[in-house]
């Protein structure tokens, strides 16, 4: 097949391919919030809009609302993460490092690896927007909670 031939049959394919796939859209409210697991939790938090991108995307994600005090446990991702932060007052830690105070408008990057913890201030509730990628269908690995005396050492 002659390439100029060849060139608009492959196009003639890609655009086959994506107008057979059609733009997905999940209403607010179509999933609704959650209680955080105890396992991986401290304290009252929820889950919502959670999100998983069907494949070959791996990124998922959902919006998680933390009461004061309510935190995560220890935590990696195989990927990084992102977590934007939507209200309140919030606090994020890498293991042997300072505490850092987030808030509203806050883009926090972990990066692939790193064992950290993030929630709300001790006063505050806090939410975010959790983005993260998986590997081999896992997008975190959970580690031993948070004591109080981790999470007061500010």
């Amino acid at each position: 097949m002659p390439l100029l031939a060849t060139t608009i049959f492959a196009g003639a394919m890609v655009a086959a391919s994506a107008a057979a796939q059609d733009i997905k859209v999940t209403k607010a409210g179509a999933n609704p919030a959650a209680p955080g697991p105890e396992s991986y939790f401290t304290g009252e938090v929820s889950v919502a809009t959670r999100f998983q991108a069907e494949e070959p995307a791996r990124v998922g994600g959902g919006t998680v609302t933390f009461q004061p005090g309510a935190r995560t446990a220890w935590h990696t991702h195989p990927l990084g993460q992102t977590l934007i932060v939507t209200q309140g007052v919030g606090l994020v830690q890498k293991k042997g490092g300072p505490v850092q105070e987030i808030g509203p408008g806050d883009v926090v990057w972990i990066p692939p690896g790193v064992k950290h913890w993030h929630g709300a201030a001790p006063s505050s509730a806090m939410s975010h927007v959790a983005v993260a990628e998986s590997v081999d269908g896992s997008a975190v690995e959970w580690m031993e909670k948070v004591t109080d005396k981790e999470y007061a050492a500010r």
